[in-house]
């Protein structure tokens, strides 16, 4: 039987979720059939950020890209936003499934819905005690690093002490290594599965990247690794090259030099940089692209190229103020980079690397291979790419 009609369904599935959430009984909440055709679906579970119990709703676009947003259990306003764009939704719990169904029309009903109120209602005590809850997960990654501080190369390259405690100056450090070695775990089912994984870190510096990528696979993964760090200072290159001697890291290599130069015969299946300076990150997706490699992270550092060049009358609203003019160069200038990839063939997805409280440098831009660079849908990312960067700099590509 069919209750609750029109606003008063979009109500009760507000509180039935917000209040399975509280009394800790939600497995999840399934939006499908979206109004917003960019949308796909929409998935809300709970979760534990810091020392609060919250929703996190995760949504998934028609352009293969995802986002997440952690929402109070105090939050009906936010809850009924996203029930609006979706005309679908699937509750389920420990203490009973419902759904909720919008037609064309706008007529809305809830299927289950009483019954599950009547399980949850606070007079009888029955949410609490009679099904089994579900501790929400965690986001505390602190509680969960891929490296402890315990490993060697760590404790070369002065990140922790000689008993694995990583030191107070490195912490910021320490959370960005393992931030970025999750990232590598998003991605490695797309990457060979079988046979030696080739790696380049491109303006590896001191290179703590390429350490802690090669440890992963070849010590935590078991993978046999070829992996080479290139950087145009010869005095780190030497350090770093020291130091792969003394960990007995055998398939990690660096080489000093300009990595506008440097090529490689073999197949590239991983290119990463971390925190490359300004045009050098250009730089870096430039020799990624033209290696074909099956996956490109790069984490950019300054951005002053477009700064430099930007002439745009349509944004001199914002680019006459110095601190705007910069943070607007800062998020296009990684914009023009993602479609860049696109343009050669990638799925992009620019990802928080860790807090922006411990660094301002913390967006990570990713390129997975997908197509070729003549496919229906590289073609028209480039034209977009050259459309943008001719509105931003006032400039043809064509010169």
């Amino acid at each position: 039987m069919a209750e609750n009609i029109n606003d008063s369904a979009q109500n009760l599935i507000a509180e039935l979720l917000l209040k399975s959430s509280e009394l800790l009984l939600l497995k999840k909440a399934v939006f499908s059939k979206p109004v917003d055709k960019t949308c796909v679906k929409c998935v809300m579970t709970q979760k534990r950020i810091g020392n609060e119990n919250m929703l996190q709703a995760e949504s998934f676009f028609a352009d293969n890209k995802a986002r997440q947003e952690n929402i109070s259990l105090n939050d009906f306003d936010t809850v009924s936003s996203y029930i609006e764009n979706y005309c679908q939704i699937n509750l389920l719990t420990t203490a009973g499934d419902c759904e909720y169904r919008r037609s064309k029309s706008g007529n809305s009903v809830v299927i289950g819905g009483k019954k599950l109120e009547q399980a949850l209602c606070a007079d009888n005590c029955s949410g609490a005690a009679e099904y089994a809850r579900i501790l929400p997960g965690s986001n505390n990654k602190r509680k969960n690093y891929i490296l402890s501080g315990e490993e060697p190369f760590l404790k070369l390259l002065g990140v922790s002490d000689i008993n694995g405690r990583v030191y107070d100056k490195k912490q910021a450090k320490f959370r960005q290594i393992n931030r970025f070695l999750e990232l590598i775990g998003d991605i490695e089912d797309k990457l060979p599965e079988n046979g030696t994984l080739r790696i380049c870190d491109l303006c590896c510096g001191k290179s703590y990247l390429s350490f802690a990528v090669y440890h992963y696979f070849s010590v935590i993964k078991k993978r046999s690794v070829k992996m080479t760090g290139v950087d145009l200072k010869e005095d780190v290159i030497g350090y770093c090259s020291e130091t792969a001697d003394k960990l007995g890291f055998d398939g990690l290599e660096f080489i000093w030099g300009d990595i506008g130069l440097y090529e490689t015969d073999e197949p590239v299946n991983l290119v990463l940089s971390l925190h490359a300076c300004d045009t050098a990150t250009d730089r870096v997706l430039e020799k990624a692209v033209s290696f074909r490699a099956d996956v490109i992270m790069s984490t950019p550092c300054c951005h002053h190229e477009l700064n430099r060049i930007l002439k745009c009358p349509e944004l001199s609203f914002i680019s006459e103020y110095s601190m705007l003019r910069q943070k607007l160069c800062d998020a296009a200038t990684d914009a023009l980079r993602l479609k860049y990839l696109e343009a050669n063939g990638y799925d992009t997805a620019a990802i928080e690397l860790i807090d922006p409280d411990q660094t301002p440098k913390n967006i990570l831009l990713r390129g997975v291979k997908r197509r070729t660079k003549d496919s229906p849908e590289s073609q028209k990312a480039a034209g977009e790419y050259k459309t943008a960067y001719e509105f931003l700099t006032g400039k043809s590509l064509d010169n």
